[in-house]
């Protein structure tokens, strides 16, 4: 343990050399309030996406049409009825439902708006259990419904359109006027806080000159044996359509599965923007190295007359280590708390905004963990200069000017 004499005297170096000690604080707190904000963002999201993943969407797979887009939203390579019955007979599936996606133009006024419209069958929402979002106001679609269920966003005022809608009140879509029966709790994603859902029959009336297909269907399967039965609806599928292994036009994904995809995608994002504060770091280190060493050639003189009264090379060492953690460790608070604050601010922005899921995670963990990062920085960088400093001549540094 470092001596409490040994303490206030090298915080008096640091005090007598305060600008320099100021931009050496400097450097690293930076890459310590980049890691900071980043880390605090990734596990927020982690977070997230544990919470979806803990729902009652364990036992759903989802087959989508192999096409350029997320959603399945390009009809030349669509689900049909046939498909549907095919999978509803596949060994270890319970049931089964087709979903509807279209871009439908909404009116209001001079404004138009265009999002998307989802048809599901009210009868056996499966999908709905999937988004797992909960009715805000009014209530959820019935069979034989021709009215829908709007986004949080349109209950609003100035978030898509001037004025908001109420539970009652007609929407133009497509062209028709259609009562809204209900609005969703809000999830926390502009897009999704615009959509709009109906019936699968009432889909159809919407889109009357087109031969509708299945953009997803969704399956209730025996969730014990989820990787057999995915087997199994890809062989059933194959057999529908007369497709070949290796060829299918669709692919068949477990709730899991997607969840872990975008986990691994959120990994690799995560640790690139971390390497790169990572070296922002190391860059602050040797700048800590350079300021110390700085300070051994600068205080070579004291270093002799400290030597020369009976400071052994151990006390040497420890100052100049003690000095460089402690930079490091001031580094790291400043760090932490100008990253909560960022942090902080900017999840209340992206709320502000409709980007409610992309909140900050502040776990104790976080800051415990980038103080010590900052400090072993400091307390690395310095210990070349320290040694350095230790080793030094007590007579030429003595003669030193």
């Amino acid at each position: 343990m470092i001596p409490l004499e040994s303490i206030k005297y090298s915080l008096n170096n640091l005090k007598r050399r305060k600008v320099r000690s100021f931009f050496t604080i400097l450097s690293i707190f930076i890459g310590i309030t980049t890691i900071f904000i980043f880390i605090s963002f990734g596990m927020g999201l982690y977070s997230y996406m544990e919470e979806i993943s803990s729902t009652s969407s364990a036992d759903k797979i989802m087959i989508q049409p192999k096409d350029a887009t997320s959603t399945g939203m390009d009809d030349t390579f669509a689900l049909t009825e046939d498909d549907l019955d095919a999978i509803k007979g596949t060994s270890g599936v319970y049931d089964a439902s087709g979903v509807y996606f279209k871009t439908a133009e909404v009116i209001q006024g001079k404004k138009r708006f265009y999002t998307l419209i989802i048809g599901y069958d009210p009868k056996n929402p499966l999908i709905m259990e999937i988004f797992n979002i909960e009715i805000e106001k009014g209530r959820e679609l019935q069979a034989g419904d021709k009215s829908l269920v709007a986004g949080y966003n349109y209950l609003v005022e100035d978030k898509i359109f001037p004025k908001p809608y109420s539970v009652g009140e007609r929407i133009e879509v497509q062209g028709q006027k259609i009562k809204i029966v209900g609005f969703f709790e809000s999830v926390g994603s502009p897009p999704d806080d615009a959509q709009l859902y109906v019936t699968n029959d009432f889909f159809k009336e919407l889109y009357p000159d087109e031969e509708l297909k299945y953009n997803w269907i969704v399956a209730e399967v025996d969730v014990e044996n989820i990787d057999k039965v995915v087997e199994n609806v890809e062989k059933s599928l194959r057999k529908e359509k007369g497709l070949e292994e290796g060829k299918e036009d669709f692919f068949v994904q477990s709730y899991a599965d997607m969840i872990e995809m975008y986990a691994n995608i959120l990994n690799i994002i995560v640790g690139f923007v971390i390497l790169i504060a990572l070296i922002s770091v190391l860059v602050s280190g040797v700048n800590t190295a350079n300021t110390m060493i700085t300070s051994v050639i600068e205080r070579k003189k004291e270093i002799g007359i400290m030597k020369s009264i009976g400071s052994r090379n151990s006390k040497i060492l420890e100052i100049f280590l003690f000095e460089s953690s402690f930079l490091g460790f001031v580094a790291g608070v400043i760090g932490c708390l100008i990253g909560w604050g960022v942090c902080a601010l900017g999840g209340t922005i992206l709320d502000n905004l409709g980007y409610g899921f992309l909140q900050p995670s502040f776990p104790p963990i976080l800051f415990i963990g980038c103080i010590l990062f900052a400090t072993l920085t400091g307390a690395i960088s310095g210990v070349f200069p320290a040694y350095r400093a230790s080793r030094v001549n007590p007579v030429d540094a003595l003669r030193y000017e």
